[in-house]
């Protein structure tokens, strides 16, 4: 799955809060089924989820993806390790820079973990020396987290202080992969010298196991129960989870940890709707949904099965939820952040398929697994996901693989519609509010595919910045209604904030129709002039996509455009019709009224260093903007559009 960031210096305090309007939902699934957690729970010195020598790994592991495993820890030895300078870390705060730190940090944990894995599955020692090179490296690093992270210390951004360590997303992971490290690697550990485990473990407790006893990080509500949660809450929690449940020797603080990890993960799930959607989208599910899945395989596996909830119905819901957002190909509905293309992990969705009893979710994933198949699920991050992923690769490569999409879906409580034709077309919409997390202004976009190829698009985000999740977060274009699927009035985009938000929002699918209505005058400032607009998204599986919106104005309309965002070779020759062009040569076609409408088009010029992460995201696709300028002036008006092939 593509890895995701999220918010930056002080702002990092107050994820988890989004806003009193959040109304959490109070199941507590896990805490639930875990009172008897000390009694349940297998002690630190018994707990082997995973071999411990390499005859136990060729028991589990096909000969080629052991042998993948060997290669690249030996490409991994052949790299030095590299430190991170002081001025790296202050690029951020300098220029916005924060890839230059990511790359060395992440690259060197990549490093240790591949040597690790080589060592686990060879055992010959040839790797230990340069495994203690990386414990070292690592842990003496001031920060445990990236750049961008920081400035949660009470310091602030810049450089990190030694003395004010903080739990954030890649602390977590670095815990995590430390311990795995003695998991796996230990007893030779101890041969080369007595003072590397110990090493880990003084790390450990200091960065990780300590800070958590106190804090109150805003990703985990900041000390609020009601307080919404994003997809920090999981993805820290599932490697807390791994870290205690491998190191903490004394048993009393090892399950205070899990208790404490549970609590934060209901409330998270808590915050999630009755219909378990991911407000973030498709590709950060799998740092969301996807990593409660992660810590639901620990603690069933820690507690001989005792703690499950895998058949509840929102594990159900909120599990499938990756799988009936599926477009084709990679191809993922891409609201918000979220990026349009994923590289899909089969074998995870095999796996929670299986969990949950859903048989389209585990033909789904084989089918996945079998298209995208990386050398056995690697993946930078979610290190635990991936030892669950290799121990499922046998029976995931000879399972029934089938791509069945799903014909229709609706996500009440992130207003999410999905829909596809009988002639290949595809659409989406969403309604919901310009206060979610990873938000863009963009309620009431929507998105068309034909054939699983992209015609009308979001656009989706850039490379991260300090710009990003900053004060100028929305004078980046892409973040902005002007260059989504929706129209300026009056001069007047969408606003920011939970109170611009969709109403009078109704689903409805029967036969061949299915209809999305949301009212999206709220989602724009009150001197936009607004009655009301209304849209409708219509597919008729026979015809074609028909938008309609219907708009009345409180002030008389000085202006009205209308953009619609494509990667298609774009024709607007033609009055009333715009073709867009696809690569088999077929044509889809939106119609409009060209006595109502001007039409152009602008190709989008990517200069700034946010806009270099959409050439990657739509694979150097030229991005072109279609706007049509409103001719008329009038103040109540029905207007349609028609997409078809």
């Amino acid at each position: 799955m593509k890895y995701v960031l999220k918010h930056i210096a002080f702002p990092i305090l107050i994820i988890g809060c989004l806003s009193a309007k959040a109304q959490l939902i109070h199941r507590e699934l896990l805490q639930k089924t875990s009172a008897d957690l000390s009694q349940s729970l297998i002690p630190q010195g018994k707990f082997k989820p995973f071999p411990q020598t390499p005859d136990g790994w060729k028991q589990l592991l096909p000969d080629t993806v052991i042998a993948n495993i060997i290669r690249r820890g030996e490409l991994a030895l052949k790299k030095e390790f590299k430190n991170i300078p002081a001025t790296v870390m202050l690029d951020f705060v300098r220029n916005g820079n924060r890839t230059n730190y990511e790359k060395l940090s992440f690259e060197k944990r990549n490093q240790l973990w591949d040597l690790v894995m080589a060592e686990a599955v060879e055992g010959k020692d040839r790797f230990v020396d340069q495994i203690i090179n990386g414990i070292w490296s690592v842990s003496e690093e001031s920060f445990w987290g990236i750049s961008a992270h920081v400035g949660a210390q009470k310091a602030g951004p810049g450089l990190p202080d030694v003395e004010d360590p903080i739990v954030d997303l890649f602390a977590a992971e670095t815990g995590a992969i430390m311990a795995w490290t003695d998991y796996f690697v230990g007893p030779q550990l101890d041969k080369a010298s007595k003072l590397v485990r110990p090493r880990i473990s003084y790390e450990l407790n200091r960065r990780i196991f300590t800070p958590m006893l106190t804090a109150k990080y805003g990703w985990m509500g900041g000390g609020k129960p009601e307080a919404k949660l994003n997809n920090w809450a999981p993805w820290i929690c599932s490697n807390y989870i791994t870290a205690a449940l491998l190191m903490e020797k004394d048993e009393t603080k090892r399950t205070a940890d899990l208790t404490r990890a549970i609590k934060i993960l209901d409330q998270y799930m808590d915050g999630l709707g009755v219909d378990g959607g991911c407000e973030e989208g498709p590709s950060y599910w799998g740092a969301a949904g996807g990593c409660v899945y992660d810590a639901l395989n620990l603690l069933y596996d820690a507690t001989s099965g005792k703690v499950s909830i895998y058949k509840e119905p929102f594990i159900q819901k909120m599990g499938s939820y990756i799988y009936k957002t599926h477009i084709a190909g990679n191809y993922f509905i891409n609201v918000a952040d979220a990026h349009p293309t994923l590289q899909p992990d089969g074998l995870m969705m095999y796996r929670f398929g299986k969990d949950i009893g859903y048989q389209p979710m585990m033909e789904f994933g084989s089918w996945a697994y079998h298209s995208f198949n990386t050398e056995g699920g690697y993946e930078q991050f979610r290190r635990t996901r991936v030892l669950y992923n290799l121990a499922a690769i046998k029976a995931c490569a000879t399972a029934t693989a089938k791509e069945s999409p799903v014909p229709d879906a609706w996500y009440s409580d992130v207003q999410l519609m999905v829909s596809r034709s009988n002639n290949g077309l595809f659409v989406s919409s969403h309604g919901g509010t310009n206060g979610e997390s990873h938000n863009h202004n963009d309620v009431g976009d929507f998105i068309v595919y034909a054939d699983g190829y992209p015609v009308i698009i979001d656009v989706g985000s850039g490379t991260y910045t300090a710009r990003t999740f900053g004060k100028d977060r929305y004078k980046l274009w892409f973040n902005t209604s002007a260059y989504h699927n929706l129209p300026v009035i009056n001069g007047k985009e969408q606003g920011v904030g939970l109170q611009f938000e969709a109403t009078g929002v109704n689903y409805q699918q029967a036969k061949n129709i299915s209809n999305l209505t949301l009212d999206i005058a709220k989602a724009y400032p009150a001197d936009a002039g607004l009655k009301s607009w209304t849209r409708v998204i219509k597919m008729d599986k026979t015809n074609g996509i028909e938008v309609d919106d219907t708009y009345a104005m409180e002030v008389p309309l000085n202006s009205l455009t209308q953009s619609f965002m494509s990667v298609c070779d774009v024709d607007t020759a033609t009055p009333g019709r715009i073709a867009f062009n696809l690569p088999d040569n077929s044509k889809v076609y939106l119609d409009y009224d060209a006595a109502m409408w001007s039409v152009s088009k602008e190709k989008m010029e990517l200069v700034s260093p946010e806009d270099q992460g959409l050439k990657h995201s739509w694979d150097g696709k030229t991005i072109w903007r279609v706007l049509l300028t409103c001719k008329t002036k009038d103040v109540a008006k029905t207007v349609k559009y028609l997409v078809h092939k």
